[in-house]
């Protein structure tokens, strides 16, 4: 183990703390150290726990992909157990015959949820007075936003229904992507 450690790091290890869990990591042992109350902390990935629901799990410029590993591209029209491809390019092609679909179904929906693609765009007022009209209350987001308040209310239970545009751009963050070179340490010896 020690030699595995001394490999993947190739520095002094140092004690990281995060929440409650103490990390310790030396090149002769590796521990965690971490809470052993009467009850123990568990995490549930809800798009792992809830299979039967359609949950979005990721996101790019081509479309997305579900919790059940179909990919979508393109713009979709979502509801708790189904998923259509939406032949609405932007916000600004939205009608109400392209919405009218959400307005007929049984029961009402709870809530209608529009993902308008990287940045907050509303449609026009008469899209928008026809949902108040057919008494659907509606959130308009960005769709990244969208999707995951489209996943918390289905695993809630509501009777949802959602359209969401793909973003023109999607950020990748750091800490989300793959690194194939080793870290490296400052002359502090801390990983940088």
């Amino acid at each position: 183990m020690a030699q595995l450690c001394k490999k993947l790091f190739q520095v002094p290890c140092r004690i990281f703390k995060k929440a409650t869990t103490i990390r310790s990591i030396s090149t002769t042992k590796c521990t965690w150290d971490s809470y052993e109350g009467d009850g123990k902390t568990t995490v549930t990935i809800l798009n792992r726990e809830h299979r039967h629901l359609i949950m979005f799990d990721s996101l790019t410029e081509m479309g997305f992909k579900l919790n059940n590993g179909i990919f979508v591209i393109g713009p979709v029209a979502a509801f708790p157990r189904t998923v259509l491809q939406w032949n609405v390019p932007s916000v600004e092609y939205i009608t109400i015959e392209s919405l009218s679909l959400f307005a007929v179904l049984e029961p009402k929906l709870d809530i209608f949820i529009l993902g308008t693609g990287d940045h907050l765009k509303l449609p026009s007022p008469e899209v928008m007075n026809f949902l108040k009209s057919k008494k659907i209350a509606v959130e308009v987001l960005p769709t990244e936003k969208a999707c995951a308040t489209f996943n918390f209310l289905n695993v809630e239970g509501r009777c949802i229904g959602g359209a969401f545009m793909p973003p023109e751009n999607v950020n990748v963050y750091e800490e989300d992507s793959f690194k194939l070179t080793p870290p490296k340490a400052s002359p502090t010896g801390y990983i940088m």
